[in-house]
This record gives C-alpha cells, structure tokens and sequence, in this order.
C-alpha cells in the first residue's frame, strides 16, 4: 500500500530543470578575420536574424592543422555580438583552450551535441541507435507563412520558426528565407535559404529551378557554380546530405 508523507521546500526558491534552445558554430577555421568576412557575407544584410540567441562554440570541426590553435573567444565574442548572438559555451578543443575560455568565464559543454547533416540511407543508423537530442526537438514550430504576391529585387521575406510557402515569382535580387522548409509554386530566381538555424532536414522545392543561390544549414550553392540542365529551369528540389566526404547538396527533377 503506498503513503503520500508531506515534504518540506524552501519557502525563497527552487530548483528545477530546464532546457535552453542553443545555436551551434562549428569553427572549421581559426583565421578569424575570414569568419568576420564570412559572417559578413552570409547575415551582413539581415542585421536581426538573430535575437539574442544563446551560442555554443565548437571546436571539434577545427582544420587538424589548426586544432591546436589558439582561439582568441574575446573576438569571436565580438563577432558574434555584432550578429545579436551571445557567446555562452565551448565544446571541444585541447586543454589550453578550455582553459582560455573558461578564464573569460566562458561554460565547458563537451556533452553538447550539435545536429548534423541527414547521411544517406544505407550509412544511416538503425532506429535503435536514433538517440534524442536537444539539437533534434529544435524544429520548425507547425504551419507556414504564405506570401502570395512576386518579390521584387531587394526584398526580402524571413519565416522564423516554420516554413515559407510562395505563390508567386521570386524575382532575381530578391530573398527568401526560412528555419524550416521554403516551397516555391512558381518561378525561384532570388536566393533561397532553407534550414537558417542549422535545420539540416529543410528543402527546397521550386516550379521553375533558377536560383541566384540556394542554401540549407549553412551549406550553399550560387550560380557561378551551374546547376545540371536536368534541374535548371525545372521543377526540382534540394536536400542536404552528409556523406564521408563531407555535406553536400543534392538537387532532384520533380516529376511534371
């Protein structure tokens, strides 16, 4: 028989658990005036992209030439206050480097784990190794922003948190923008950017496949790069794999 005994609580505070949604930066360079002008390429138009956003720091992806670097966390830190991001954690690196960060009072999360890329179905895990994550229920919230009107050259259209849907042109200049997957019922002539926080399971789906630049979790493709005529002009859609030799995206005809 079970017997329900009161307990006793402070009476000034708790303490519960709690998660925290976290953005990851896997450093693949030390050579941070190059981040500087990277991050200057990718978000420089879009100055509130992010709000104040949490980041951990990862260092596992570093070049191995470089893996024992030393990161200079007060620059990036500044890097990434510049873009409304908040510097709060490192995963990662040798022991110097913890070290250094934790000197600036930076956290250690070597258990953080940083989402990747889907790999192709015959490397994928079994459903008994599928372990949740954090990264992994930071999805796209349900439904969808619809925008039913062309977008001229210069603008630009950003779904936080779910999906994009168009049902007219995006004309060349302009840009679209989603954390979850953008579809296109009409020509795509503009910039798509699908997954923006690192979703690596949006895509891409256009009637007409003419972009200026598609990209899904950071990985992209512009148009000096020529899609396969297959594709080009097209209906067709675009995922992003990961694959031994490192994240690709995969650009597939949508049958008539």
């Amino acid at each position: 028989m079970s017997v329900a005994l009161a307990g006793q609580s402070p009476t000034t505070f708790e303490i519960k658990s709690a998660s925290l949604p976290l953005l990851a930066l896997r450093l693949k360079s030390a050579d941070l005036g190059l981040l500087a002008d990277e991050l200057q390429a990718q978000y420089g138009d879009m100055p509130n992209f992010f709000e104040d956003d949490a980041v951990v720091l990862d260092l596992s992806a570093l070049a191995e030439d470089q893996a024992s670097a030393a990161i200079d966390f007060t620059q990036i830190g500044e890097l990434l206050h510049a873009r409304r991001l908040r510097l709060l954690a490192v995963r990662g690196g040798n022991d110097g480097q913890c070290a250094a960060a934790r000197q600036l009072g930076l956290l250690l999360a070597p258990d953080a784990r940083v989402q990747a890329a889907p790999r192709p179905p015959d490397l994928a895990p079994t459903a008994a190794a599928v372990t949740p994550d954090a990264a992994s229920a930071e999805l796209p919230a349900p439904g969808a922003l619809i925008i039913d009107r062309p977008l001229r050259s210069g603008q630009q259209v950003y779904a936080r948190g779910r999906d994009l849907v168009l049902l007219a042109m995006v004309n060349a200049g302009a840009e679209v923008v989603a954390d979850g997957h953008i579809h296109v019922y009409a020509p795509l002539r503009g910039r798509a950017i699908a997954g923006a926080r690192g979703w690596p399971e949006a895509r891409i789906l256009a009637r007409e496949m003419r972009p200026e630049l598609v990209s899904i979790a950071g990985i992209y493709r512009a148009s000096d790069e020529p899609l396969p005529p297959e594709v080009w002009g097209r209906p067709a859609s675009v995922r992003l794999q990961s694959t031994d030799a490192g994240d690709k995206l995969i650009f597939e005809p949508i049958p008539d």
